[in-house]
Order: C-alpha cells, then sequence, then structure tokens
C-alpha cells in the first residue's frame, strides 16, 4: 500500500485490514493470532468495553498535554512501541522504520531480543530514545552479552520479559504451515504469489533470520538457529534469583513485563525494578488468563507509586489509552497495532497508527473535560476498579 493512501486510513482496524490485503494469510496470522482458542486475545479487548467513561462538562482545556515520563524518559505521548520479533516479515524495513516512526512520533522503541536487525543496526538508524527488551536465557553469559551491547549502544532502559517459560501453542500458525523463516508449501505458495508487493520485499531485503545471534555457531541456517532461539529463551526454571542478578548486570532503567498479580508486581519493585509492565503478552502465551486491563486496578494498588505501571495488551482506541491512564497506568504499550501499519506501509503505517492513536486521544480529553492526561483518574470510570481513587 502506497504511503499516500495509508495516511488516509481512519482507524487502527482500517489498518489492520490494509495489513490483511498486503500480506501472506501465515505472516498476517503470525502477527494478528493468538495461543490456542485465543481467548486471551478477546479478554485483553473485551475489558476495554466493560469500562464506562464518566467525562465532566465546562471543565475542559483550549488544548491538551498528552505527555508523560515513563522511568525517566519523557514522551510526547503515553503510548509507546512494545518489542515483537522478525519484524521484517511484516515489511522490509522491519525494526529500522518502527524506530524512526516511533521518533518521529515522540515516544520510545522497545526493540526485541528476537530483532531481524541488530541491537547496533537498530541504534544507528533510531533517532529517538530506544529500550531493548531481553528473556531470562538459559545461559548467563549470553544474557550477559546481550546487556553489555545494548549498553554500549545506547538503549535507555532494559525490559525484561518474563510470561515465556515456554512458548505458547499458537494453532493458526500450525494451521498455516508457518515456520521461522517462511518456506513455500503446496498450501501457502499460491497465498505468497498473489501479494508481490509483500514477496518483493521479502526477497529483496537481507535474509530474515535472528539477527542478534547469527555469530553463535549453533548451525549455519536460519532455521536451525531459530531452533536453538526458541530452545534457549524458554526456561521453565527462572526464578526471581535471577531478575536480582541481572539488576546486578544493568544500573539503567529496568522494567519488567508480563506481570497480571499484585504481589508479582511488589515482588519485583521490591527487587528494584523502575517501571512494571502489566501484559500476558498479547494473549499469545497462556490461553484463558485475566485480561491485561483486568489485572491493572490490582497492580497498580500494589505498587502504590513506587515504580511506574505500564498497560499493554488490547489497546485499540484513544478511549482504551485514557481507560488504562485513568486507572493509574503511566502509559501503553501497543504490539500489533504498529506491525499493522509496518503490514500496510512501512514505517509510514507505524507513524500512522500513533498518529491515530493520539488524536483519538486527543479528542477523548476533550470530550472529557480534560487539560491533558495527567488529569485523568479513577473518577472518570463510570465502573468501580481497584481500591485506590
Amino acid at each position: 500500500m502506497r504511503g499516500r493512501s495509508v495516511r488516509s486510513l481512519t482507524t487502527v482496524e482500517d489498518v489492520r485490514q490494509a495489513a490483511r490485503r498486503r500480506l501472506p494469510r501465515m505472516v498476517f496470522d503470525f502477527i494478528d493470532g493468538g495461543a490456542e482458542d485465543e481467548t486471551t486475545v478477546r479478554a485483553n479487548r473485551e475489558g476495554f468495553a466493560d469500562l464506562a467513561l464518566k467525562p465532566a462538562v465546562l471543565s475542559g482545556a483550549r488544548t491538551r498535554d498528552l505527555s508523560t515520563t515513563v522511568a525517566g524518559q519523557r514522551l510526547s505521548l503515553p503510548v509507546l512501541l512494545s518489542p515483537a520479533g522478525l519484524l521484517r516479515l511484516a515489511h522490509r524495513e522491519g525494526e529500522l522504520g518502527a524506530a524512526r516512526a516511533a521518533a518521529r512520533a515522540g515516544t520510545v522503541f522497545t526493540l526485541s531480543t528476537g530483532s531481524s536487525y541488530t541491537i547496533e543496526e537498530v541504534a544507528a538508524a533510531a533517532d529517538g530514545p530506544t529500550w531493548f527488551q531481553l528473556y531470562l536465557w538459559r545461559d548467563r553469559a549470553v544474557v550477559s552479552d546481550l546487556v553489555e551491547r545494548a549498553r554500549v549502544s545506547g538503549y535507555g532502559a532494559l525490559v525484561l520479559t518474563v510470561d515465556v517459560p515456554v512458548v505458547g501453542q499458537r494453532e493458526r500458525d500450525l494451521r498455516n504451515g508457518m515456520t521461522l523463516p517462511p518456506r513455500p508449501t503446496p498450501r501457502n505458495v499460491l497465498d505468497v504469489l498473489r501479494r508481490p508487493d509483500w514477496l518483493r520485499g521479502y526477497l529483496g531485503g537481507p535474509a530474515l533470520t535472528f539477527a542478534n545471534f547469527t555469530d553463535i555457531g549453533r548451525g549455519d541456517s536460519a532455521t536451525a538457529l531459530g531452533a536453538f532461539v526458541n530452545r534457549e529463551m524458554t526456561d521453565p526454571a527462572q526464578s526471581w534469583d535471577d531478575l536480582a542478578w541481572l539488576r546486578e548486570q544493568w544500573r539503567g532503567p529496568l522494567l519488567i513485563k508480563g506481570i497480571v498479580s499484585g504481589a508479582d508486581a511488589r515482588h519485583a519493585v521490591d527487587l528494584g525494578v523502575d517501571g512494571v509492565i502489566v501484559s500476558n503478552h498479547g494473549g499469545r502465551q497462556l490461553d484463558g488468563m485475566v485480561g491485561a486491563i483486568g489485572a491493572l486496578a490490582e497492580v497498580v494498588d500494589a505498587v502504590g507509586g513506587d515504580a511506574d505501571v505500564v498497560l499493554d495488551g488490547g489497546v485499540r482506541r484513544g478511549t482504551d489509552v485514557a481507560k488504562a491512564l485513568a486507572i493509574g497506568a503511566r502509559a501503553v504499550m501497543v504490539g500489533r497495532p504498529y506491525v499493522y501499519g509496518l503490514g500496510a506501509g512501512g514505517g509510514t503505517g507505524a507513524l500512522r497508527v500513533l498518529d491515530i492513536l493520539r488524536d483519538e486521544l486527543d479528542r477523548c480529553l476533550a470530550l472529557m473535560g480534560c487539560g491533558g492526561v495527567g488529569d485523568l483518574d479513577r473518577s472518570h470510570l463510570a465502573t468501580p476498579v481497584g481500591a485506590r481513587s
């Protein structure tokens, strides 16, 4: 889809549908799908529908302040880009386009450990703040190496993902025969050929692989490397001791992602994290669990202002952002929305998603009678949530 057409899209759902048209089904479903019956994916969205906003009249401001601060980083709007792996599947620009879009929007791009461009390549291309996401790998030497590379490259914070002790069962991928990297099969080859723009970009760019690990010597094929990454980044035996160890390795801002309980959030803060990201991995891990917005109040109440809380999961509208902030989040993260944007039109598409959310949030605040995101609190919700006001 051409850049001018992407800029004409009105909603995140419009962008999603544009991505669906441009991408092969196996790629779109890899981005769009979740684990098993996808009940957690639905819970993330339905949780927002269960919350009703309660505006005040004759109390607004001519302009609204959308800026916020998370883990010491000032943002022009309270929407960050969540880590997502192998973004070159969506578009040739991949992580490079997403990082540039975040910079233009005045927010943070979080690079996934499983990126298709290296830590160093993304740092060189980005002209805005970047954070780096990692897992508690089985081999601490791997973690130490990644942390050092992120530090040298100037990443401003670490985001530790803790909800992948094993990889969830993503059944759309199994049905579609989706592999990493994608391989043509009788089932999907015709569908791929019907998407010539995507195919040209895929074949015309660098080989799709886990770029941060190409020198580990675990096999000379992308398939062998992918098997290594999937095996080593998961560890059912990971523990709070691993978090304490990582806190010692990285002295900058540290956020923990994948928390849905107040007790876990409190423990993480007591171990020294600077931010808690309430997330269920976008419904891609454990199916049938609580929606992210449904877990937010408990976490905010348990943290009690001792760390910044961010909501990740199900955000598709500016009103969703407002509801999360009213409960007590400092900001939200979005994953699928900006990847839809990449799929629809590269970095231009990702930026369009952020512009849509900015416009919707600003309009929501005006209609709510708020002068800025800092005015939002639980009094702006008709549905009681949690204990704090």
